[in-house]
């Protein structure tokens, strides 16, 4: 069972995309229309864990090679942040220098998302992207499908 994925190939949709996704091209379009404050959605406390697409390909194969039980296996990163805490790290690789506020009167969604992966780390598996590193690879890979015209302004 994944965590929460991100990476290139992500879906940034303005209207259907996840979280990460949605937050780094509203942090980019607020870049690019020099924008002072970008609203994140709630109150900004809720926690997530987050697992790079290439860690969660890895560790699929790691299974397969590994593994033939037939308990339920997570594949997480380890690694819980808040909203808050994402939308600042987001804003950093994106380049935005304004400020971040949240809207309280929007929904937080569910409080925590983390995954217990002790029993895959226990095998051998750890995840090898840092999360700094995995947002500025998704950022490069946007910058790059936008300039191509595959990801629509506006």
């Amino acid at each position: 069972m994944p965590g929460n994925h991100y990476g290139p190939g992500d879906n940034f949709h303005t209207e259907n995309s996840h979280v990460l996704p949605a937050l780094m091209r509203r942090f980019h379009e607020a870049k690019q229309a020099g924008l002072s404050e970008v609203t994140v959605w709630g109150t900004g406390k809720p926690l997530r864990e987050f697992v790079h697409v290439d860690d969660m390909a890895d560790a699929s194969l790691f299974l397969m090679r590994n593994y033939s039980g037939e308990k339920h296996v997570n594949v997480g990163s380890g690694v819980e942040m808040t909203m808050m805490e994402l939308a600042e790290r987001i804003a950093k690789v994106v380049g935005f220098s304004g400020n971040i506020r949240t809207d309280p009167t929007k929904p937080d969604g569910t409080p925590r998302k983390f995954m217990d992966s002790s029993f895959l780390f226990g095998m051998g598996w750890k995840p090898s992207i840092a999360f700094e590193d995995g947002l500025r690879r998704t950022y490069q890979w946007y910058l790059e499908q936008e300039a191509c015209g595959r990801i629509r302004k506006g």
